[in-house]
């Protein structure tokens, strides 16, 4: 459609240079935004793990107390339980809910509290069950906190931009036949399985990509064996 004077070997040439610089661009923040989507990913999949394993240890901690913790060892259960309701529903439209339910936290702490030690054992046991309860509560906080987006929404309109202006400029030149087409398809699907990557890692309690309930789901059927 463009007049012969447009595609000139200059012409070419200048558009080549053009492209380049933008394909260069674009795979910089490709993999910026590959390896910020991944690193926020896999810390809050570890900060998960690690509080599924701070509740096992609790439990023991609790166990070992004896039998005046069974109260609160339920409590545990009950709030284990809950916190997989929230984060993994069962219906697959609603979302996650990461935000703390203080009260169930609040209630465990002070029934931990009101326990009455009666060694240097006890004594022991009930410090470091508070110390791991406060530790707990932390983490589930600070998976509240990072439940933001970490991909700027501007870079991913920006790389969008120029993925679409490189997909052009192949179209200016090519011929127009099966395999052009077929080749340009297969790019373009790649590209945007790339991005689509990105945005599914950007939710990790959400989406085909998301965190696995089975760490808080062993800790839970941990308590109380």
């Amino acid at each position: 459609m463009l007049p012969e004077h447009h595609l000139n070997a200059e012409s070419k040439d200048v558009i080549k240079l053009g492209m380049g610089l933008i394909a260069t661009m674009s795979a910089l923040v490709l993999a910026l935004l590959t390896n910020s989507a991944k690193g926020s990913y896999d810390t809050q999949r570890n900060e998960l793990t690690q509080a599924a394993a701070n509740i096992i240890l609790l439990d023991r901690v609790l166990a070992h107390y004896g039998p005046e913790t069974i109260e609160a060892r339920d409590l545990l259960k009950t709030s284990v339980a809950g916190m997989i309701d929230r984060l993994w529903p069962d219906d697959p439209v609603a979302n996650a809910k990461l935000a703390p339910t203080i009260a169930g936290g609040e209630l465990f702490f002070d029934k931990i509290q009101e326990l009455k030690p009666q060694n240097d054992v006890q004594r022991s046991l009930q410090a470091e069950a508070i110390k791991m309860s406060i530790d707990i509560g932390q983490a589930r906080l600070l998976l509240f906190e990072q439940s933001g987006r970490s991909i700027p929404m501007p870079f991913l309109v920006l790389l969008i931009f120029w993925v679409t202006v490189i997909f052009l400029s192949f179209g200016l030149f090519a011929p127009r036949n099966a395999t052009v087409v077929a080749t340009l398809f297969l790019c373009a699907l790649s590209v945007s399985g790339a991005i689509f990557l990105i945005m599914e890692l950007d939710r990790p309690f959400g989406g085909m990509i998301q965190i696995s309930s089975a760490p808080l789901r062993n800790a839970m059927d941990n308590i109380d064996n």
